[in-house]
């Protein structure tokens, strides 16, 4: 299993606007896109994505752009990842089902492995990014020195 570029750009625009949160301001996608090293054209997709899932919203004018729609501590992976991929979308049609036993161990073996990426994913929030990434920031200043 591999994060697509599709989930990490917009975990990253995420960030971006997690880090922002604090300030209130709007961010542009031409913002965004410049500190996120992100296509402007695709980061566009994206955010309307994440704004019709209802992680972010956006604000017109000539001091627009976006916003998170909700504190940075209540947006957790999961959500993120589950609105540009669909993350929490259950297999139950019986032509899913596997057709023989070896199949079913398989398939048992499968939802054991996304039970637990979910699980981990749902533990961490946008909040915890942003700590991480502060500490990963001091730890490469303080090698440098």
């Amino acid at each position: 299993m591999e994060l697509s570029c599709k989930s990490e750009y917009a975990i990253l625009a995420m960030l971006e606007l997690a880090v922002h949160y604090q300030s209130g301001e709007p961010l542009q996608i031409r913002q965004i896109a410049a500190q996120q090293n992100i296509p402007d054209r695709y980061l566009e997709q994206l955010l309307a994505i994440l704004r019709r899932g209802g992680l972010i919203k956006s604000q017109r004018g000539s001091k627009g752009g976006y916003l998170l729609a909700r504190e940075p501590w209540k947006i957790t992976l999961f959500e993120v990842l589950g609105c540009v991929e669909g993350l929490d979308r259950v297999h139950t049609s019986e032509e899913d089902q596997p057709k023989t036993v070896d199949g079913a161990v398989v398939e048992e073996i499968w939802q054991e492995a996304r039970q637990a990426a979910n699980s981990v994913l749902q533990k961490y929030t946008l909040a915890d990014l942003c700590e991480k990434r502060d500490s990963r920031r001091q730890l490469d200043i303080m090698y440098y020195i």
